[in-house]
């Protein structure tokens, strides 16, 4: 770990499952001065980690968590569980990577346990990926006592989807719009028999615009049942959700801020001119050699281009955004997650709940637009209690040496200064600077010319391809439903 630069100004065996054959109120119409009791809290675990068996969990779903190397619950799940297995409706606050899939899983499996039926639980996710990985998890948790869970996503065919619904599955995991899709097209699917709902990443959900087909969900879904709702940040429009989908909830927030890192997170800033980027990112690689490293930007054309820039440069590297296909998208979770590459280049399709093991370090190689974003883009690292790392790129037009970045934001007000001090702001401190000098940088510097010119060249045969205009923008226009579900760049 480099040095830090300091800154020149002061700042029990179970047999296995046998299958058996309203209205929540509207999210849109929900306001501020509503009536409604507030979450009961619970306070930040403070006790030591605790067993599962200790926090009410039966032994055959103790069993699964071992063999999944699951020994003692995260403070997210020993907070959680309790409550979720008591069958009070659960607000779940907790940074990303604290291992919320769990703690929603696990209470929903105990209770299937005990009354085994088709269509038990649903679960909502805001992307393909998350809702695949999740759907994953719940049937590894279950495996011990049959568990079957569907999966319904956008940007596959319907019929076979349909047809793993006919088979009555326990748990359906679905991103809103193709759920609904299902829900008014597929003959004899109907969940007015559900017992348990959740929204996971509910801030996303949101975010993507999914509010009224969440709408039109709860509609259609029954009145008695326990609910859960699960984010790493709040806002007023989850708020909203909350009021319209929960009953008398119970709140357990483990992060003292909505923007809060994990503690084994080391976070740094490189400061550079905007065009030297490529240079200082191969830099940055060079000393990361051996470690797996996501790079995240803020388009899919430049995610693109930095995948093909780093290939010239003989680098592992892969793309992953939200103009590839679903199974191209899924290929490349799984050439990283089997560390056949060691370098994925995303937009921020891979920001938000996906569980990616062994992430050494996020390199932000364009800062998000907003504080929370970066918060999920660094918590695909330092996951688990492992130590990681994030390093982001700031940058200025004009090259201004021996200035630090104080001085910087008084002269010019440039974006990336200007977006990186609200980051700061919202975490409540400022971050150090990652040691690197010029003169290493400027040794790459032939070496990265040559490969930003086979770039160029790659670029064009692939907008070529894809039938690209010169100067198109991507994910312009209104997305379709079955296309909302579809991390855009």
């Amino acid at each position: 770990m480099p040095d830090q630069k300091r800154r020149k100004v002061k700042e029990g065996r179970a047999e296995p499952l046998a299958s058996s054959d309203s209205d929540a109120g509207s999210v849109a119409s929900q306001t501020e001065d509503a009536i409604d009791p507030q979450p009961e809290e619970t306070g930040e675990a403070s006790s030591p980690a605790k067993t599962f068996k200790e926090l009410g969990v039966i032994d055959t779903l103790c069993e699964a968590c071992t063999t999944l190397g699951y020994k003692t619950a995260t403070p997210i799940q020993a907070q959680a569980i309790p409550v979720a297995l008591s069958g009070r409706d659960l607000i779940g606050l907790a940074e990303t990577g604290s291992g919320k899939t769990a703690a929603f899983v696990i209470p929903i499996l105990q209770a299937l346990m005990e009354k085994p039926k088709p269509f038990f639980g649903l679960i909502l996710a805001p992307t393909r990926e998350l809702a695949v990985q999740i759907a994953q998890s719940a049937e590894a948790l279950g495996s011990v006592i049959g568990v079957r869970a569907a999966t319904l996503v956008g940007g596959v065919d319907m019929v076979p989807q349909s047809i793993a619904l006919g088979k009555k599955p326990h748990l359906i995991v679905a991103t809103p719009g193709r759920l609904i899709d299902h829900m008014e097209n597929t003959r004899g699917f109907s969940l007015k028999s559900l017992n348990y709902l959740v929204l996971d990443e509910a801030d996303r959900l949101l975010d993507l615009d999914f509010g009224p087909i969440l709408e039109k969900i709860l509609n259609q879904l029954p009145k008695e049942r326990r609910t859960m709702l699960f984010s790493a940040t709040i806002s007023s429009k989850v708020e909203s959700l909350q009021r319209a989908s929960l009953s008398n909830p119970v709140k357990v927030a483990i992060s003292s801020s909505s923007y809060q890192t994990v503690k084994q997170l080391k976070s740094y800033y490189i400061l550079q001119p905007h065009k030297k980027k490529d240079v200082y990112l191969l830099l940055l690689l060079v000393k990361l050699t051996g470690s797996t490293s996501i790079i995240f930007c803020r388009t899919v054309h430049e995610t693109q281009r930095i995948a093909f820039f780093l290939r010239a440069l003989g680098l592992s590297a892969i793309p992953l955004h939200g103009q590839m296909s679903q199974s191209s998208r899924l290929a490349s979770l799984g050439r990283f997650r089997s560390k056949s590459r060691d370098i994925l280049v995303a937009t921020d399709v891979a920001a938000r709940g996906l569980d990616i093991p062994s992430v050494d370090c996020v390199i932000n190689y364009d800062l998000p637009g907003d504080s929370k974003t970066y918060i999920h883009r660094v918590g695909r690292t330092a996951r688990a209690g492992k130590s990681g790392l994030a390093i982001s790129f700031v940058t200025q037009y004009v090259c201004f040496p021996f200035i630090t970045l104080r001085e910087i934001a008084k002269l010019t007000m440039h974006k990336d200064v200007e977006l990186w001090q609200r980051i700061e702001n919202a975490l409540g401190k400022q971050l150090p600077e990652y040691e690197v000098t010029k003169d290493e940088a400027m040794v790459l510097e032939e070496r990265v010319s040559e490969a930003q010119r086979e770039a160029i060249l790659q670029m064009k045969d692939y907008d070529e391809k894809k039938g690209n205009k010169p100067g198109k923008k991507f994910g312009k226009g209104k997305r379709s439903r079955d296309e909302m579900d579809r991390e855009q760049g």
